[in-house]
């Protein structure tokens, strides 16, 4: 007998991987889609496989190819071939990020420095005119611009129905309907 090299048809799948938090194991998650036979709607399913990924090299969001193979573990029956497209991590330059945040971090840094002058002129009046003068140009520059006063407002409907509930019951019943209620309450 001669030996002859089997060949073995394996199922390759291609999905995403939707959790790498195991060493040498990633869940991938593989959607199908198909039409049904009596509607022709498009259904989409979606499975999940435990991969073993011997290197580590999937991470989560990476595009990988799959392979059936021997049982590796109680779940873990396919095996990563390669990852296709590694995940889209966003480019973003770190002088844009955060000008605003700057912005109020040193604002609250020049605020502390005010405070600290402030108490630092109750203790030592000489220390004022050194400390206070930058604390003070940094914040007439950064103060908001004061509140316009609060205009008389006119009041809302609960507050007028409210008012009148209480001028209803502080009105007076005259003497004889007084005396006419008194009478067929007594009857």
């Amino acid at each position: 007998m001669t030996t002859q090299e089997q060949v073995v048809n394996r199922k390759v799948r291609v999905g995403v991987v939707v959790s790498d938090v195991n060493d040498q194991t990633v869940v991938v998650e593989v959607e199908r889609a198909s039409r049904h036979r009596l509607y022709r709607k498009v259904l989409r399913k979606t499975k999940k496989y435990h991969v073993h990924d011997p290197e580590n090299q999937a991470t989560r969001g990476d595009l990988v190819r799959i392979e059936e193979c021997r049982p590796v573990s109680k779940l873990k029956r396919f095996r990563l071939v390669e990852v296709l497209t590694e995940r889209a991590v966003a480019e973003i330059a770190p002088e844009s990020i955060g000008q605003e945040i700057v912005a109020e971090v040193q604002r609250s840094a020049a605020r502390a420095a005010a405070e600290e002058a402030d108490e630092a002129t109750a203790e030592t009046p000489s220390t004022q005119t050194i400390e206070l003068a930058p604390a003070a140009e940094v914040m007439s520059a950064e103060a908001p611009a004061p509140a316009p006063a609060p205009e008389a407002e006119e009041p809302t409907v609960a507050e007028e129905l409210a008012e009148a509930a209480t001028e209803e019951s502080t009105e007076k019943v005259p003497a004889d309907e007084a005396d006419a209620d008194s009478e067929q309450k007594a009857e």
